[in-house]
Formats: structure tokens, sequence, C-alpha cells
């Protein structure tokens, strides 16, 4: 039988492909609450050392940001499969530079391969999935993908803190972290199909629907013809690379702050990890409603509420004192980040040519993955300086309003497509 697109045609491999990328988000996922908590106690981090906490997110943020450049490039030259498992290869060392880690130096090393790990892994298990899923099916494809990332990363935080509790920081994150790099290994080895076949037949069906076409067809451009020009030379993919930079602050500070804040507050690390975690579910969950429905509504409301709800939310985290506040607060700011993650890719995806919107979408998540990066530094910058942490809470969420508004006012109509 010949190459057929389809979700439920193809279940088995997309089903495998939904896994890479649970496993993918559980990779992240396990230094998001016992690394900021315990890395003055169990990683030989000074006290107070907010700058150089901040350092691996900054590491992570620089490294993942470049390899979304270059990995859909790479997989088109290597294929899918191969980029997948170099991910996973990569990720190998990470349980045993935190289990033998004698200083701070070795997670910014492991951090290192965590960005490799998903930088690659993560755009493959989705490209996969696209290539298998038919075109109206893309919107939906979005969807799963998200809410399956974050979904392990949200789990993957909850069950290590647990761990660190039982057995040690050290071994409950080496434990959890081999069991997920070789399981996902495994099944990329023995399970997972090269899926470019299918790729390449949505290209055929592409190229004979535009058959016979008048309108002069838009060349490809290499990618150092159009990061400039899309950076910073059209005003609306310059206020949505911005905010989508932007936007990573506030997961940043999630990743960064709000453990080492609850635990502050007098919560142990399993409560600390089961807010962050109400975080990520409700994220990865609402993107299943919110992808579909800017298509119906547009973008342009989602992106700017998103960002408001987000920046609202997370200056509130740092004035309340309750727990059951922390959670709606949590809940809050989960809601604005499904209202404008899905809808920024999708709106930046609206205004490039299709020749060239794989490149454009490549340069898109360079800046936003960026913003960990930018958003770390300044996050260890404002703390270090202020000795604490209620003036990160604020710089969150006065920027997350202000990339907000230039959104708005970048977009006076609604954001609509070149097509």
């Amino acid at each position: 039988m010949g190459i057929q697109h389809g979700i439920r045609i193809n279940l088995a491999q997309f089903s495998l492909h939904l896994l890479q990328v649970f496993f993918v988000g559980a990779t992240i996922g396990m230094t998001r609450t016992v690394l900021p908590v315990l890395a003055e106690s169990d990683f030989g981090l000074a006290k107070g050392s907010f700058l150089a906490l901040a350092s691996f997110v900054v590491v992570f943020g620089l490294v993942k940001a470049l390899l979304n450049l270059f990995a859909g490039r790479l997989s088109d030259q290597w294929g899918r499969r191969r980029v997948l498992l170099a991910g996973w290869v990569a990720a190998l060392p990470i349980p045993f530079l935190i289990l033998y880690a004698p200083s701070w130096g070795w997670i910014i090393a492991a951090t290192v391969l965590l960005g490799v790990n998903q930088g690659l892994c993560w755009s493959m298990a989705l490209n996969s999935k696209l290539d298998l899923a038919r075109a109206d099916q893309r919107g939906l494809v979005n969807g799963l993908n998200e809410f399956s990332g974050y979904a392990g990363v949200a789990l993957a935080g909850l069950f290590t803190a647990w761990l660190a509790l039982e057995f040690g920081a050290r071994e409950g994150l080496f434990a959890f972290g081999m069991v997920t790099v070789v399981l996902a290994l495994a099944l990329g080895l023995w399970g997972v199909r090269e899926t470019r076949p299918w790729a390449m037949a949505h290209q055929l069906a592409h190229q004979q629907a535009s058959k016979g076409a008048h309108a002069q067809a838009v060349a490809p451009s290499s990618l150092a013809t159009l990061f400039w020009p899309a950076t910073w030379h059209d005003p609306r993919l310059r206020a949505l690379h911005q905010a989508g930079l932007v936007e990573k602050f506030t997961d940043a500070m999630v990743w960064l702050f709000f453990p080492v804040f609850f635990v502050a507050q007098g919560l142990n690390l399993v409560e600390a990890g089961g807010l962050v975690a109400i975080y990520g579910l409700v994220w990865g969950a609402g993107q299943l409603v919110t992808g579909p429905l800017s298509d119906r509504i547009g973008r342009k409301g989602l992106i700017v509420w998103g960002m408001a709800l987000c920046g609202v939310g997370v200056m509130a985290v740092g004035l309340s004192h309750s727990p059951v506040l922390w959670a709606l607060e949590s809940v809050m700011i989960g809601i604005g980040m499904a209202m404008l993650y899905p809808t920024l890719g999708a709106a930046v995806a609206d205004l490039a040519e299709p020749a060239r919107r794989a490149s454009i979408l490549g340069i898109y998540r360079f800046w936003r993955d960026l913003g960990y990066a930018v958003g770390g530094l300044m996050l260890g910058l404002a703390a270090q300086w202020s000795g604490g942490l209620s003036a990160p809470f604020w710089l969150v969420g006065g920027a997350m309003l202000l990339s907000g508004g230039y959104v708005a006012w970048r977009f006076e109509a609604e954001i609509k497509s070149v097509k």
C-alpha cells in the first residue's frame, strides 16, 4: 500500500511520536523543581547567587535557540529519525553529570546537552507528526504535540520532586533521567520510522495542485538572506518576534524562581512542584482548545489578552501568601500561556510566504527560545541586585503587559494570512 496521510491511518507511528515529545518534555521537566530549590544544598551553589542560578536557563536558551535555526535543514539532509536519535544520544550523559556533579559548572554542562536534546528532538517529533497528518489536521497536530510535551514537563517536575525527597536529589534525578532517555532512545531505534517520504508526498501533491498556475512562485531563500528582513524590516513580524521572546520571561520565571519562592514561603518540595505542575498542565491542555479557536476568532485577541493574563498572574503570585491563591494564579498564568503560545506561531505562519514559511518559523523559534537566555539573565540580575525575589515578579509582569500592548498597537486590524 502506498503512502497515505492522516492521523487515523498512521495512528501507530503518530502515537509513537506523541510519546517521543512527552519524553522530551519530561527530560526538561525533571530540572524544573529540584535543581532551583536544591542548587545550594545539593549542587554547591553559593547562598544568594541568583545570577549563577539563572545561568543554566541562560545557557539552555542560547543552545536551543541556535539549534532551532538549523534543526529543520538538518532533518532535510539527514532525515527526521536520524536527527531525533542524535538528540537522544546527546541526552545520555545528562543523568551522569547530575549524579556526579562536584560543582554548579557540571549542571551548566548538562544544560548544554539538554538544549541540544530539546532543539533536535522536540522539533523532529513535531515535524514527523506533521508529515504523517493531512494538511487540514495541522492545527490538531500542534495542539496534541504541545499538550503531550507540556504534560511531560509538568508531571516530571512533580514526580522528580517526590523522588528527591524520598531518595535524594542526585539519585532521584539520575534514576528518572536514565529511564526517560534510554526508553525514548530505544523507541526511536526500534519503533520510529523515517517520515520524510510522507513529507515528499505532501510536496508532490502541492506541486500537482499548483500545476498550471499563472502566479509566479516565490523562490526559496537562504536563511542568511531571510534572517534580518524577517527579524526587523516587517513591523508585524517584529512585533510577533518580540512577543515570542518576552513570553519566555514568564516560563523562565516559573522555572527558576517559582519553586524557590514557594519553598521560602513554607511549602515542601512536592507542594511547590504541584503548583508548578498546575501551570504546565493547564498550559498544555489549554492549547487543545486555543489552537483551533484562533483559527475561528483570529490571532490578535488571544495573543494580547494571553500576555495580559500572564503578566497580571505573575505579579499576583509575588503579592499572595496562600497556596490556594497561588494555585488559582498558576491556573491564570497557564491559561494565558495557552492563549498566546500556539497563536503566536500560527500568526507568524499567516504572514509568511509558503515557500519561505519553514525558514521564517525557524527564525521566530530562534527569537522565542532566546527569550530563555535574555529573560534568565535579566531575572538573575534583578534578583542579585535587589537581594531577593520581589523584583523579578514585577519585571516579568511589566514586560508581558508592555509586550502585549506593542502587539495590539502594531496590529490595529486582525492578523490575516498572506495567502
